[in-house]
C-alpha cells in the first residue's frame, strides 16, 4: 500500500508512551494526555493490525505508532489509569572491596578548618577615634587588619575549591560503580549539603560504610561553634572596653 504524501491527523487512541515508560498513553488527536495504561501481556501483543490507523513502526512512541493488540479500538472496556511518573531503578550495591572514600571528599569535609585557624589567629585591637565637630566616638577601622581580609578571601576560595572537589568526587564515585551518586551541584548550596547527601547515597549502596565524612563534619561543626562563640565573646569584650563609658 502506498502511503499518501499529505499528513493526515493521527486519530485519538492508545499509543506507546513517548517517555519510554513501556506503558500506553492516550493521544487525544492533538496532544498527549495524562492518562497512561499498562496493557496485559498477551501473545502477539504489539503487532499492528491490518487496516488499522496509525500503522507506524511499533515502539516509536510517536503518534502514528502501531497499536498493540490489547489497545485496538473495541477491545478495551475499562477507563484508563494514570500510573504516575516512572520510578528510577534501585541502585545496586557495590562490592566490599570498592573504596567509598577518597582524598576529594575528605578535603571537602575538612577545608573549613583553614578558615577556623585564621579566625583563631585574628586578635583585633580596637581603638576609638573621635569624628566630626561633635567628637562622635567611632571604632578605628585599622582593627580590621590583614588576618581579617585573609578570613574573608579564604572563605570564598574554600567555597569555590569545595565545589570543584565535589565534582571530582562525584566523577570518582561513578568510575567506582556507584549508580546515580549524589550530584556535585548541590555543593553550590554548601559543602555540608554535598557531604551529607553523598554519604547517604554511598551508605545505601555500601551498607555499614560511607558515613565517616558525616561524623567528621558533625565533630568539626561542634568544635567550630564552640571556638567561634569564645572568639566572638572576646571581640565583644574588647569593643566594650574600647568604647567610652
Amino acid at each position: 500500500m502506498t502511503v499518501p504524501q499529505h499528513n493526515t491527523p493521527t486519530p485519538p487512541g492508545w499509543y506507546p508512551d513517548p517517555s519510554g515508560s513501556g506503558q500506553l498513553r492516550w493521544w487525544d488527536g492533538n496532544a498527549w494526555t495524562g492518562n497512561a495504561w499498562n496493557p496485559p501481556t498477551e501473545p502477539g501483543a504489539g503487532q499492528p493490525g491490518a487496516g488499522q490507523p496509525g500503522t507506524g513502526q511499533p515502539g516509536t512512541g510517536q503518534p502514528g505508532a502501531a497499536w498493540p493488540a490489547a489497545a485496538r479500538p473495541g477491545q478495551y472496556a475499562g477507563p484508563p489509569q494514570y500510573a504516575g511518573p516512572v520510578q528510577p531503578a534501585p541502585r545496586p550495591e557495590i562490592s566490599r572491596g570498592t573504596p567509598v572514600y577518597n582524598p576529594f571528599i575528605w578535603l571537602v569535609t575538612l577545608l573549613p578548618v583553614i578558615t577556623l585557624i585564621i579566625l583563631l589567629l585574628w586578635n583585633p585591637v580596637f581603638h576609638v577615634r573621635y569624628v566630626g565637630a561633635r567628637r562622635v566616638p567611632t571604632l578605628d577601622p585599622s582593627a580590621f587588619s590583614v588576618p581579617y581580609f585573609l578570613l574573608v578571601i579564604s572563605s570564598w576560595l574554600i567555597y569555590g575549591v569545595s565545589v570543584l572537589l565535589s565534582y571530582l568526587d562525584w566523577q570518582k564515585l561513578q568510575r567506582d560503580g556507584v549508580v546515580r551518586p549524589f550530584h556535585w551541584a548541590w555543593a553550590f548550596l554548601g559543602a555540608g549539603v554535598y557531604v551529607v547527601g553523598r554519604s547517604v547515597i554511598v551508605h545505601k549502596v555500601a551498607p555499614q560504610r560511607g558515613l565517616a565524612p558525616v561524623w567528621a563534619l558533625i565533630g568539626l561543626t561542634a568544635v567550630s561553634l564552640i571556638l567561634v562563640s569564645v572568639k566572638v565573646s572576646m571581640i565583644v569584650s574588647t569593643i566594650a572596653k574600647a568604647l567610652p563609658a
